[in-house]
């Protein structure tokens, strides 16, 4: 049988010259973030480590309690800061030159098609929107990684998913990874590759690929991945200066007789947004469904949903309108480059004028770290992945998910609103 597309590029990374269940590759980059990289450090240095394998190849993106919330915040940032002077690496981001690493990462330049990326975050699958082999870890392996700068990893099977049909007016990649969840359940790809294909796909954008494969992990996948395809490089070319491919990144896919775990297909037509109800993203129901809940609070914003096309969404549901009175709502431009861009084409002015709260770049309110914290009993909707109890903040706090166009027209009606409602 011949192989899929994270199989070539876990191949391509191994000295083995056939894949078995455990492999020892060769990762072409490696990061964390204010959270998980100083326990790294920690471990790097409790194993004795004196040295790294390569300055360039690891990153520190602090994003998740910057504006430094609190001492200790301040103090994991200095700590990077400190080990990334000692051992010459590059790659220290902060407040001023990164935004949330997800999305800066792939604006920066720093993982690119073909690329195997370790990250201690669970949500670096993002990066197989754009066909990297991307896998989380925890710190103690990534520790060991900015050491090596070799991983093992157990070869996952992949569930191939086909989405076929026509879309509606406001379908967009959210609804479909939240549809796709809501199908298969938060362990319907444990420990498996959700590759995303079909006639829908091809024509979805970049973003809402991006957007699709940072979700992989909330149906317990290892990763997801998409076929790198011309829409991919032009859209490279544009966020990534100086971005070029030769023909081996055109290769990137997979064997016409590859072997797949299962293939799922699924008709995309009369399918309405969907939204993730309390307290899990396979909890999905239609949005025409849920117009009684009423809402505290909207969030636009994460390594999810942030991205300029994101906002651009918001902006226009936005325009000429006001958000909802008494309704806390915060827009955040996921990266500085975003929010410069947002700013240029007057939708900075528009979310002001709205009502809403523009925040800086930061995760600060997906985790419910800071910058929207839920009190007991109040209800929110967010753009952001997870729905978790106390995700956001009380544990007794409720939490719904959406695309931005649904989050958008929810601000204006206070309850959770079909964008038709407004436009």
């Amino acid at each position: 049988m011949g192989l899929t597309l994270i199989k070539k590029i876990l191949q391509a990374h191994s000295s083995q010259s056939t894949l078995e269940d455990f492999i020892y590759a060769d990762v072409d980059f490696c990061f964390g973030n204010d959270i998980t990289a100083p326990l790294a450090v920690k471990a790097f240095g409790a194993a004795g480590f004196t040295t790294i394998f390569d300055k360039n190849k690891i990153g520190f993106i602090c994003d998740h309690f910057l504006p430094a919330r609190d001492l200790k915040a301040a103090n994991n940032v200095k700590l990077l800061r400190d080990f990334a002077k000692e051992y010459s690496i590059t790659n220290f981001y902060d407040i001023q030159q990164c935004g949330v690493e997800h999305v800066f990462l792939v604006e920066r330049g720093l993982v690119k098609p073909g690329n195997l990326v370790i990250g201690a975050d669970s949500h670096t699958c993002t990066y197989g929107a754009i066909g990297c082999a991307a896998f989380g870890v925890g710190s103690t392996d990534l520790g060991c990684v900015m050491k090596e700068g070799k991983v093992w990893l157990r070869v996952p099977e992949t569930l191939r998913f086909i989405y076929k049909g026509k879309p509606g007016k406001w379908l967009c990649g959210k609804d479909l990874i939240l549809a796709t969840i809501g199908k298969i359940g938060v362990d319907g790809a444990l420990y498996k590759v959700m590759e995303f294909s079909g006639p829908v796909m091809k024509k979805m954008g970049i973003e809402d690929r991006l957007t699709m494969t940072n979700m992989a992990v909330e149906a317990g996948a290892k990763t997801g991945i998409v076929e790198p395809d011309e829409a991919t490089f032009d859209y490279l070319k544009k966020v990534q200066k100086g971005f070029t491919f030769t023909k081996s990144l055109r290769d990137l896919k997979r064997d016409e007789d590859a072997e797949y775990a299962d293939s799922i297909e699924i008709d995309v037509t009369n399918m309405q947004p969907q939204v993730a109800c309390p307290h899990l993203p396979s909890n999905t129901k239609p949005v025409g469904s849920l117009k009684k809940i009423k809402l505290d609070q909207v969030f636009i914003g994460s390594c999810t949903n942030g991205r300029f096309s994101d906002l651009e969404v918001a902006a226009r549901m936005l325009r000429g309108k006001k958000v909802k009175r008494g309704l806390r709502v915060i827009v955040s431009p996921a990266t500085p480059a975003i929010f410069k861009q947002a700013e240029k084409k007057g939708f900075l002015k528009i979310f002001v004028e709205a009502g809403c709260m523009v925040a800086p770049p930061t995760c600060g309110p997906c985790l419910g770290g800071h910058m929207g914290i839920l009190d007991k009993g109040e209800t929110a909707l967010a753009t952001s992945n997870r729905n978790f109890i106390g995700r956001m903040g009380d544990p007794d706090s409720f939490l719904y998910l959406s695309s931005p166009a649904v989050a958008a027209a929810s601000a204006i009606k206070g309850r959770i609103t079909h964008p038709d409602e407004i436009a």
